[in-house]
């Protein structure tokens, strides 16, 4: 455990460093500054005792030393009230933790939860000041034990989050415990702001402009609604610009003489019903026009009808939220205060209780004890080392190493490391990376550090610091970090043991390695992991990172500011053009010193164009504390990006790996506050993996996910199920995923938490159920009668003893699942043996008859096929904006769990292998009519062949520039699927993106995506003629190629994001500038175009190549690892 607090809990005598001792003799005397620093606070204690002859509380009024921490001041009330004599049996039977201090603000209890925290910096010395009061009233009260039903709920919860929040065996302070407490506070403000009617029925709107091509489909502005109640129903006619109100008023004029025919009592309204879509739990309610419901959309888009049923609305108390145990914590929990309040000079250090790290002005070390580890690797005849590099976000601020030693099971340095950083200098969100790496044991290695001084960071993959190790050919190990200032803002103290994680070997799954290795939290396996010892320095007082500066300094600080914009109004023409050379360039473009320096000189001219924030905030010297300063100073001043438009792209970019900063990433954050629930859904699976960038646990990344979850039930499932993936797979991050997971069910309400035990329970039978048929068809490939028998009877088994009657479908709340139609299930012949499930629906007023189909699958991550899905959504969007409808069908795909998960079974589709092998067995990869003949076959009369056709050239381009940009590009026919409406689309992502490296850069047997003679005759053409479809296919990937590039800036990002916590290893230059090459940054418009034509033809000329490897996929039956999704 750290020691930070006073030294008469130290055994060991405190030696204070010479400097300390100089320093220490330097200080003046008692002044005038210091006794309005150390304000006294009057304030009266209400006592836990009772005075026996009034009933009545024991009260103390105490004067308090504004900079005693919240510890000292309970100390002193207990003193007091000891010396007294007051109550003896309690107050010397217990110690001071056995209360806990609360106050009262705006008719709310509030905790003064922090006992590090200095008094002067609570919230609640500036209310009380705000309300005048000249003396504060402070309740000691005993600290509450939780009662058996508040226990009960907590393992409620843990079984739902699949973690249990309370554990603390492996964390070496308190954060989790703080953040689960501060979360409370903005958990308690959505509750209250919440509208129980809005949430209860949550609608789904869309703040996007109708696109052109829906707008055709509307005549005269007006659609049809028909709307059920109970058998009957009635069609009315609407303007896509009413209101779900209005619709009712008119609904309810045409029915007026036909009231008892549907069942509507005459003494009702309109205002006593609601209207939800058929069989569906998705409501067409609240104060938006029908066309920006997502529903209407949907219906618009395939041309189907819009039934609506009208219903009462739903209960809001079915959402009830459990009483909180907690009181709410100080809001200033956890602030340091200004060096002001801190600092020790002029100040009488008798009275100094902690300390400024502004005033360390000494470098930064520490001892490295030694590494111990239960079993060593097979080689023996290895060397080992500790390197230990301090970064802030990807750049390094200082590095050092030890000395190399033969590597036994202990081995001991006992050696200082200091480095090139003032503590003064350290930043909030700095970490320590501790990094033990082995060498063959002849090879000298070099102790090499100046070269990392003030590397302005790293690409995607770096971060490593293992620069020297490629050199000697020695091999990174074990990794582990550690903040080195926490989260109350305290210089780390004392000795630490860490147990490190272990690097994947390549057999391995490696796909999240370059985001966990940023992680903070330790190897909660300590029995056989690798542990480190070190010692950093200890002081009498803890040390703490003030929030800020006041007076004299910010001045100063104005001046050079000002400074800075003379010199920019004096900037010369050839700077300005390099300058805005250096802003046009896209995310991943490194920038030079010379570019940083420029930035930086010109910084204020910087603050006028947010799409500069990115490289100016990457050009600042984070190792600097007056950089850190003038930066914050620079961000609280400007305006500028407040009122700018939102950029999704920009504001992304600043929650990347590159910065840690808290004003920084509290701004981009701040940003995104505007987003339309649409956009959180569409980028919310990117902005749970960019929680893992966050220096701490409690951030405002992590506040804006909480809060919109808890307006929207929608937004709130898929956060579920993003979190409580993560929790299962990622070690590295589950403590953090869990908090915040936590904070969201405890404010969800009773509804969706019944609903998420539902699923659960549903996702925990299923695993069981897939892993005892892989146990009894594991070796055999193909599936035996034998095996789909015993899968019915276990599922028959199964239904009749507790599954849950209903639940939502994960990857589609909108949707509730009922029983199993048994015989419709099956085993499918792949290697991790998915079920093919076939449920029921489950609402009553559905009109389908079709059954819901999954994949339930066990063996497989599906977290990389749900972040490609994810962006193809993206690109839709953005090619919805241009009024391009590509038909992409990004089907429902959901990790559930560690390595399981369920992807939507697409109706009435089957694979292009299928196809082929269906006519003329493996040969049919070559017949080029076959498809054009199956579609025809599926179309009814030539209108509906033609339209088929049509969706099969928009859908085509659609994918082939999807897949290009992705990087996606060659695949095999078993994972391209054709619905019989001529719906082209691409499956099982993943399993590609696994073997990035072999296709990355595409080499010249390889095509840039798929465009076969098979394609091309369904386009009317062959060879090199041409032909009005082929003309149009052209003409559509040219649209949807130049509109992506309009957003390349949000493509690379999400790209580059995607690469680092998702998916395998990639920390090379070539791999990260792919999707640069594929969008043709720097390139005109005409230059772009053209490149797209020319892949293009480069895939007409070498389609029969692609037909030869799909003949020989047909002819060995090469179907590892791919399922086929035919029925």
């Amino acid at each position: 455990m750290e020691q930070q607090v006073s030294d008469e809990e130290e055994p060991q005598p405190v030696v204070l460093r010479e400097e300390n001792r100089r320093r220490r003799r330097k200080m003046k005397a008692f002044t005038s500054t210091f006794s309005v620093a150390m304000d006294q606070i009057a304030i009266e204690f209400v006592l836990p005792t009772t005075t026996k002859s009034s009933r009545s509380p024991d009260t103390l009024l105490l004067e308090v030393a504004g900079n005693w921490t919240v510890e000292q001041v309970k100390a002193q009330v207990w003193l007091r009230v000891v010396a007294t004599n007051l109550c003896p049996e309690f107050y010397q039977k217990y110690s001071p933790d056995h209360c806990i201090l609360l106050y009262q603000k705006k008719g709310n209890w509030c905790e003064i939860y922090d006992k590090h925290q200095v008094f002067q910096t609570l919230d609640c010395i500036r209310y009380w000041k705000a309300l005048k009061k000249d003396v504060g009233k402070i309740h000691l009260t005993c600290r509450p034990q939780p009662s058996e039903e508040s226990t009960q709920y907590q393992r409620y919860l843990n079984y739902l989050i699949g973690y249990d929040v309370t554990d603390v065996s492996n964390v070496h302070d308190d954060e989790l415990e703080f953040t689960r407490r501060k979360l409370l506070t903005p958990r308690k403000i959505e509750l209250a702001d919440r509208d129980p009617k809005l949430y209860s029925m949550d609608p789904w709107i869309t703040s996007k402009h109708l696109p052109e091509y829906l707008l055709t489909k509307v005549t005269n502005s007006h659609i049809l609604l028909v709307i059920h109640r109970n058998k009957a129903s009635q069609t009315i006619k609407v303007s896509i610009d009413d209101t779900p109100v209005q619709a009712l008023q008119t609904f309810f004029t045409k029915i007026s003489n036909k009231r008892a025919l549907l069942g509507v009592p005459e003494d009702v309204c309109e205002a006593d019903y609601v209207l939800r879509v058929c069989g569906r739990e998705e409501y067409i309610y609240g104060n938006h026009p029908v066309r920006d419901f997502h529903w209407v959309r949907q219906c618009l888009k395939n041309g189907e009808e819009i039934h609506l049923v009208l219903e009462s609305a739903p209960n809001p108390g079915q959402d009830l939220v459990q009483k909180e145990d907690w009181a709410q914590v100080d809001d200033c929990t956890g602030v340091a205060g200004t060096h002001e309040q801190l600092t020790i000079d002029e100040k009488d250090h008798e009275r100094v209780f902690t300390i400024s790290l502004w005033d360390c002005h000494r470098k930064f070390r520490f001892k490295v004890l030694g590494i111990d580890i239960p079993a060593l690797p097979r080689n023996p005849e290895l060397i080992v080392y500790v390197e230990a590099s301090i970064f802030h976000g990807q750049q390094l601020l200082a590095q050092e190493r030890t000395s190399s030693k033969a590597f036994t099971e202990e081995v001991l340095w006992n050696t200082w490391l200091e480095f090139n950083i003032r503590i003064r200098d350290l930043p909030k969100g700095a970490r320590l990376s501790l990094q033990v790496s082995c060498g063959k044991a002849q090879t000298q290695i070099s102790k090499g550090t100046s070269s990392y001084q003030d590397n302005g960071g790293s690409p995607v993959g770096g971060g490593s610091g293992n620069h020297d190790c490629n050199k000697t050919k020695s091999r990174l190990l074990y990794y582990v970090n550690l903040l080195l200032v926490d989260h109350r803002s305290l210089l780390r103290q004392g000795e630490f043991i860490l147990h490190m994680w272990k690097m994947p070997e390549k057999t391995e799954d490696n796909s999240s390695v370059n985001a966990d290795k940023l992680t903070s939290a330790t190897n909660p396996d300590k029995a056989s992991s690798m542990a480190v010892a070190i010692l950093l320095d200890k002081y009498c007082y803890p040390v703490a990172l003030p929030k800020s500066r006041e007076g004299k300094e910010a001045g100063g600080e104005g001046r050079e500011a000002e400074g800075g914009e003379r010199g920019q109004r004096e900037m010369p023409n050839h700077l300005r053009k390099q300058f805005e050379a250096i802003v046009e360039t896209d995310p991943l473009h490194p920038l030079s010193q010379e570019d940083k320096e420029l930035l930086w000189h010109f910084r204020e001219e910087c603050m006028r164009h947010p799409r500069a924030y990115p490289k100016l905030l990457g050009s600042v010297r984070w190792g600097r504390q007056e950089a850190v300063l003038a930066t914050h100073r620079l961000l609280e001043r400007s305006s500028v990006w407040d009122r700018s438009v939102l950029d999704v792209g920009l504001a992304m970019q600043l929650l990347d790996c590159h910065y840690s900063d808290a004003h920084v990433r509290s701004m981009a954050v701040r940003k995104l506050e505007t987003l339309g629930d649409d956009d959180v859904l569409r980028y919310l699976l990117q902005l749970v993996q960019a929680v893992k960038f966050e220096p701490y646990h409690d951030s405002a990344l992590a506040r804006f996910l909480l809060k919109r979850a808890l307006r929207s039930k929608r937004i709130g499932h898929f956060l579920f199920w993003f979190l409580r993936s993560e929790i299962a797979q990622s070690m590295h991050y589950q403590q953090r995923y869990a908090v915040l997971l936590e904070a969201y069910l405890r404010g969800c309400g009773e509804d969706m938490l019944q609903d998420f035990r539902r699923q659960v329970e549903m996702t925990e039978a299923l695993q069981k159920v897939t892993r005892e048929i892989k146990a009894m068809s594991a070796e055999k490939y193909d599936v035996s009668a034998q095996v789909v028998f015993q899968l019915r009877q276990k599922l028959e088994n199964l239904q009749t003893s507790g599954l849950p009657e209903s639940f939502r479908v994960p990857y589609d709340p909108g949707l509730r699942a009922g029983a199993l139609v048994i015989e419709q299930c099956k085993v499918m012949a792949s290697k991790k043996r998915p079920l093919w499930l076939q449920f029921k629906r489950a609402d009553p007023t559905t009109l389908s008859s079709d059954t819901i189909g999954v994949i339930f699958k066990d063996g497989d991550d599906l977290r990389q096929d749900m972040l490609i899905l994810q962006i193809l959504l993206i690109m839709e969007s953005i090619w919805e904006e241009e009024s391009l409808d590509l038909s992409l069908l990004p089907y429902g795909c959901i990790s559930t769990g560690n390595k399981i998960g369920m992807i939507e079974i697409v109706k009435d589709a089957t694979t292009i292998a299928n196809i082929q092998q269906s006519v003329v067995g493996s040969t049919g990869a070559f017949k080029d009519e076959i498809l054009n003949q199956w579609l025809r076959d599926k179309c009814v009369s030539e209108e509906k062949f033609q339209q088929a056709v049509e969706r099969f050239v928009f859908s085509c381009g659609g994918y082939c520039v999807a897949t290009y940009v992705l990087g996606v590009g060659d695949r095999h026919n078993d994972n391209i699927m054709i619905t019989e409406s001529g719906n082209l689309f691409h499956i099982d992502f993943g399993h590609i993106l696994g073997n990035y490296k072999s296709f990355l850069g595409i080499s010249k047997e390889r095509v840039p995506f798929v465009l076969t003679p098979d394609f091309l005759y369904v386009m009317g053409t062959s060879g090199k003629k041409s032909s009005p479809h082929f003309q149009k296919f052209q003409d559509v990937c040219v649209r949807a190629y130049l509109a992506l590039r309009h957003h390349t800036n949000l493509l690379v990002i999400l790209f580059s994001m995607m690469l680092m916590t998702g998916m395998p290893q990639l920390t090379s230059k070539e791999d990260i500038e792919y999707i640069r090459e594929a969008l043709t940054v720097g390139r005109t418009e005409e230059e772009a175009q053209r490149h797209l034509l020319d892949q293009i033809e480069i895939c007409r000329d070498k389609g029969w190549t692609v037909q030869f490897n799909w003949f020989l996929h047909l002819v060995l039956g090469i179907k590892q690892g791919v399922d086929k999704r035919s029925a």
